[in-house]
């Protein structure tokens, strides 16, 4: 899918606002991941993108990203949520603990920006400098991440 929007250029990369006359600009794709992005410009290898990709999907499975309104789904008349055979919650609840044991496989230093970008999709430049780390820093430890994760989902 291809959302196409031009936007302002600051010394990080850029912003989240709309492009004015006489400013830096570039044409950004906004349903494109962090990670999909770095893939395309051979960043990151096909073994790390299939990894940070299984992370994510797991990250949504178990419904860990945040909702703007509650759930209005009803329960089926009769049947108790728990009880279901196949029960999507069971399922959420698998993705959970794949989720976690990936997450704990990272360890602290590498869980960190393997979040950020993978599972919450902020760029590289607003990681870094939510980590504090210096311009540049987070795609080294990124990609660090990445193998480790590779290791963890035993991909070759």
């Amino acid at each position: 899918m291809r959302d196409m929007v031009d936007v302002e250029l600051d010394d990080f990369g850029p912003t989240a606002r709309p492009a004015r006359a006489g400013r830096r600009s570039a044409t950004v794709n906004r349903a494109e991941s962090p990670l999909s992005w770095l893939a395309a410009r051979g960043l990151v290898s096909p073994r790390q993108m299939e990894a940070g990709e299984r992370l994510r999907a797991d990250f949504e499975a178990a419904g860990l990203a945040a909702r703007v309104t509650m759930r209005w789904d009803a329960v089926p008349a009769g049947r108790h949520a728990g009880a279901i055979a196949g029960d999507p919650a069971l399922g959420r609840i698998a993705a959970k603990r794949r989720f976690d044991a990936a997450i704990a496989a990272l360890g602290p230093g590498l869980a960190d920006i393997a979040w950020r970008v993978v599972c919450a999709g902020e760029g590289l430049p607003l990681a870094e400098r939510a980590l504090g780390w210096p311009a540049r820093a987070g795609r080294l430890v990124l990609t660090l991440a990445l193998d480790r994760l590779a290791d963890h989902y035993a991909l070759k």
